[in-house]
């Protein structure tokens, strides 16, 4: 360690730009992914802030064609713009999905603390680390470009849904539906790029003495979804492909009128969409299991079980694709196959579930904000994993098929459990990243804003849904009007937090407390980054780690 402690100071030879836009360093990479998303997620829930305000009372009030509006407009003002209101659907969706909360959990805590965790000096191919962020940049600008270029309805924007299903995108005129479709296929490159670095590093460069078995959960998680991203990115880009040679090179893979068939799309598109949760929610998972078993006192229960449920989940999510999909014409045996593998699916995640119960029982927990938010995540992808097993019985999702019941499902499984993922390690790990403490006060406050803000935001969708309200529609009878109303008041809450949180950040990076010892929660943050200096030097690991560094059952 003192070897690695020696080189602390070479950052400070490199200038801004060398340092920040030519970086092949793993810790500096992670960050620039890490504050990108948080750029994009910002912009994101804009748009979801305006959805709401138009959907807190009957009519349309703020999405006119006459202009968009910030205040109400009366009666008789204002003439609906479905397609803004379809485009700010589709990107939300898409920026949220490939452009946020992947670049954040894969590209951003993963780049920078599974090469420590297993003792690297850096990842396998640090300049490939490089081209993997240039490319998801150069995909955010091209989403955010397809939101002004001309689309559908002479206007700008592309508003066909974040899924792209044909014959919709075919039929969209404009090429901002192009952009889009290339967005998604840097975006693709981006992850496949990072994911062959991750596996490589992972497979090759691990301490002497860090066998598979030992690695911890959060570097386990990041490899497994490595492997995912992997398999499944390139399906999705064959798809696209499709979409784009369909609509600009004559061919009709999806057009029904040239023998093409729009149900296949779906099928592909789903078996990237299935294993994408997955992708999404599986590095949250590494993260509560570091901070549960941290502010439990106790190694996590079962680290064994803990993997394989991790390696069963990536399994079963290439079998289970056309859930999604029980409304398209399957005929009975499919759908009964893909109910009973949807509900198997269920059993490893409820393995991490009981796993995370029984680290916690027993302990001496410790109610610190990173801990909250691992709370907070137990709570809400249990709740989104309940409403899953409702909609995986084909009958009940005929009736809940594309209404707000299934918004709310995915929203607590996805963005609330994957966000409290990422907030949880955030609080966790920005003292060793940025050598500062963050308030403990303010990140309690900021959690249960937030807790309570996406409650209120989806609980009451589950309401909707089974009053029957669809889903993306810009205006809705008046019966459906209290629910909505409060959904939109916990949407204004939860974004008040989440200005709040970059408050927070901003203070600790400037103001917060300065961390002097290298593990400033207990003895059982017992990975390797907590052997390092906070922040951590430019080269780490210079020297390998020894084994008593990281196998507590190997020093006592």
């Amino acid at each position: 360690m003192a070897d690695a402690a020696i080189h602390g100071h070479d950052h400070d030879k490199r200038g801004f730009f060398v340092r920040w836009f030519m970086s092949t360093n793993h810790k500096d990479i992670g960050i620039l992914y890490l504050f990108t998303a948080a750029i994009v997620g910002l912009i994101s829930v804009i748009f979801t802030v305006y959805m709401r305000m138009e959907l807190m009372e009957p009519g349309v009030q703020y999405m006119c064609a006459e202009g968009m509006r910030l205040t109400a407009a009366a009666p008789g003002e204002c003439t609906p713009n479905g397609h803004l209101w379809n485009v700010t659907v589709t990107a939300h969706g898409i920026l949220m999905m490939f452009f946020v909360v992947i670049p954040a959990l894969f590209g951003g805590f993963g780049n920078y603390f599974m090469p420590l965790q297993i003792g690297a000096p850096d990842m396998a191919f640090p300049r490939m680390n490089n081209l993997s962020y240039w490319l998801y940049v150069a995909g955010t600008a091209l989403a955010v470009a397809s939101l002004f270029a001309p689309g559908g309805d002479g206007q700008p924007g592309s508003g066909v849904g974040w899924v792209l299903y044909p014959p919709l995108s075919e039929k969209e005129a404009g090429f901002s539906m192009d952009l889009a479709i290339f967005a998604v296929h840097l975006s693709g490159a981006s992850s496949i790029v990072g994911s062959i670095n991750i596996i490589t590093t992972f497979l090759n460069m691990r301490a002497p003495g860090m066998t598979m078995h030992k690695v911890p959960l959060f570097a386990w998680s990041v490899f497994v979804t490595a492997w995912l991203i992997l398999l499944a990115l390139p399906v999705l880009a064959g798809a696209i492909t499709m979409l784009l040679t369909d609509r600009n090179f004559g061919t009709s893979f999806f057009v029904p009128e040239g023998g093409g068939d729009p149900i296949l799309y779906q099928h592909i598109l789903w078996f990237f969409g299935h294993p994408e949760v997955y992708i999404i929610v599986l590095p949250a998972f590494g993260i509560i299991s570091q901070v549960v078993a941290t502010f439990a006192k106790k190694p996590v229960f079962g680290y064994l079980p803990m993997v394989y449920a991790m390696v069963g989940i990536g399994v079963l999510g290439f079998v289970v694709w056309a859930h999604h999909m029980y409304t398209v014409g399957m005929s009975l045996s499919q759908q009964s196959y893909f109910m009973m593998a949807t509900m198997i699916i269920a059993v490893p995640t409820g393995i991490k579930v009981f796993s995370w119960i029984a680290t916690m029982w027993g302990g001496s927990v410790e109610f610190k904000t990173p801990m909250l938010f691992a709370f907070g995540f137990l709570f809400l992808f249990t709740v989104g994993g309940v409403t899953g097993v409702v909609l995986s019985q084909a009958p009940l999702d005929r009736g809940y098929h594309d209404t707000y019941y299934v918004v709310a499902h995915f929203h607590y499984v996805m963005s609330l459990g994957a966000v409290f993922g990422i907030f949880a390690g955030v609080y966790f790990w920005i003292g060793k990243m940025s050598g500062r403490q963050y308030p403990e006060f303010a990140g309690k406050l900021h959690f249960w804003a937030m807790f309570i803000g996406a409650n209120l935001t989806f609980f009451p969708q589950h309401f909707l849904g089974r009053q029957g309200m669809p889903r993306r529609y810009i205006d809705y009878p008046v019966q459906f009007e209290y629910w909505n109303y409060i959904s939109s008041i916990g949407a204004f809450i939860s974004f008040a937090s989440f200005l709040f949180f970059i408050g927070i950040v901003f203070y600790t990076l400037f103001a917060g407390r300065r961390v002097t010892e290298n593990n400033y929660w207990n003895e059982y943050a017992d990975t390797l980054e907590w052997t390092l200096p906070c922040p951590p030097p430019e080269h780490t690991f210079e020297t390998l780690p020894k084994r008593e560094d990281w196998d507590r059952s190997h020093s006592h």
